[in-house]
């Protein structure tokens, strides 16, 4: 499949958000195995007008990577216990990330199982901490570029604007109201959670 190079990612991060789902996010590990997963839920973040935001504040050692440049992952961890992904956006030196929230599995599966101790498909990374999990990402990956080393992104079809939901943001407590959660409707990949209509 087509490799998604640079300007794929040189777009408004809420664009971003809806244009990622449907990608495939690749991973190679060592010995040549390799990891796919289809981005079927996503969430985007900008540091203008968004509490919710790391970089809400202004720029920090935490948060330094999202003002880098589009396409550089953004990996932190959070409650104590999960790493996040996320996908730089926005120019460089302008924060703006999208977060990656559920992912099908589409090669690698036994590695994932193994790392998640499920033998359900839909469980292996239906949720932010369940993918990073899966795909063995810690803080390390933080920093590294989908177009070069283990990483990149390969292109599929555009999904039809009729088969993408629009809710608003899962496990915040500010900028609540912003409705910048995509996901692909009915897909059983997706993150089971209630989210008010």
């Amino acid at each position: 499949m087509q490799r998604l190079e640079k300007q794929f990612f040189e777009r408004p991060t809420l664009e971003l958000a809806a244009k990622l789902l449907g990608k495939i996010f690749v991973r190679r590990m060592e010995g040549d195995s390799v990891l796919k997963g289809r981005i079927v839920e996503t969430e985007a973040y900008l540091g203008f007008g968004d509490e919710a935001c790391h970089a809400w504040r202004g720029r920090t050692e935490r948060n330094g990577m999202m003002f880098a440049e589009p396409g550089k992952l953004y990996v932190y961890f959070t409650y104590g216990s999960h790493y996040m992904l996320n996908i730089v956006s926005e120019p460089e030196h302008t924060a703006g990330a999208v977060l990656i929230r559920a992912m099908e599995p589409l090669a690698g599966e036994s590695f994932m199982r193994e790392r998640r101790n499920t033998a359900l498909a839909t469980e292996l990374m239906s949720g932010p901490g369940k993918l990073t999990r899966a795909l063995g990402i810690d803080r390390s990956c933080n920093g590294l570029s989908l177009f070069e080393g283990e990483f990149h992104l390969e292109n599929a079809p555009e999904l039809p604007e009729e088969s993408i939901g629009t809710s608003t943001r899962v496990g915040i407590t500010r900028s609540r109201d912003l409705p910048w959660r995509k996901f692909i409707i009915g897909n059983p990949y997706v993150s089971r959670i209630k989210v008010p209509e």
